[in-house]
């Protein structure tokens, strides 16, 4: 196996346990592979403000690639470097079509979240400072959106229905009972964002490792010279790579990193 020289993260489900922390281990273990000059960027679904905190926390060295990979910011700088929008002759019908309808429905814009007032809240951080409640979508849509998630069954069945045809990148993710949709341009996504910052960096994806546990991390964890799914993931997510890692509450992520980047099984 070749020497590590890239740790790609998710968040949610990966990175963080089911209270949204990051474990002593996991810190212990990142730490290491940090001291050893092995680069480690966070890559997940969410929006910038979570992914930079805890890239500062955690004092990573490589921007954040976040939006299921529509953008990477580099948070030292505030620089965006990356950002690959759904085009608006899609995005317009889709969010007037879904206020119409009183869709649950959220649009990320210049890295905030907008949501229609009084719309159902069905996850924490929907209450947290990246979040905006508006009377009206098509007033924040004054440019064309990063992603659009699509939240709850009818939402995302009636998406499918109104615009499955839509040229564009469809991620559906589920957990427990809840499923949502996240809507991008084509050209978008965690495996693609990771293929154009390796090779900024000039790394071969040989020397990439790649832990994830959605559906949206599998084109990224195929494309890793290691790819590990979470303890946790879905099965399909599992039997997509050769190699399985604990659950988020187990340290899955530092049990995989002092493996495979440090070279030690624990």
């Amino acid at each position: 196996m070749a020497t590590i020289d890239l740790i790609a993260l998710d968040l949610d489900g990966t990175l963080l346990n089911s209270d949204e922390h990051v474990s002593l281990r996991n810190r212990r273990a990142i730490s290491r592979a940090l001291e050893q000059g092995v680069r480690v960027v966070l890559v997940t679904g969410r929006g910038v403000e979570t992914p930079v905190r805890i890239s500062r926390e955690l004092g990573l060295n490589l921007p954040v690639i976040c939006c299921h990979g529509a953008l990477t910011k580099d948070f030292g700088s505030n620089k965006t470097l990356v950002h690959i929008p759904v085009p608006l002759v899609y995005a317009k019908p889709m969010i007037e079509f879904a206020e119409d309808a009183k869709l649950q429905v959220a649009v990320y814009v210049e890295e905030f979240f907008y949501r229609l007032a009084g719309g159902e809240v069905f996850m924490a951080d929907m209450k947290g400072p990246a979040w905006r409640e508006v009377s009206s979508l098509r007033e924040v849509l004054t440019e064309a959106p990063t992603f659009i998630r699509f939240l709850g069954p009818g939402a995302v069945a009636a998406m499918d229905r109104e615009f499955g045809s839509f040229p564009l990148n469809f991620r559906y993710e589920t957990w427990g009972k809840f499923i949502e949709c996240a809507v991008l341009s084509r050209e978008a996504g965690k495996k693609q964002a990771l293929v154009r910052l390796c090779a900024d960096f000039q790394i071969t994806r040989e020397r990439v490792l790649a832990i994830g546990d959605s559906r949206n991390d599998v084109p990224m964890l195929q494309w890793a010279g290691v790819g590990i799914a979470m303890g946790n993931s879905l099965d399909e997510v599992k039997k997509s790579v050769q190699i399985t890692t604990a659950t988020n509450d187990e340290d899955g992520v530092a049990l995989a990193i002092e493996r495979f980047a440090l070279g030690r099984v624990a």
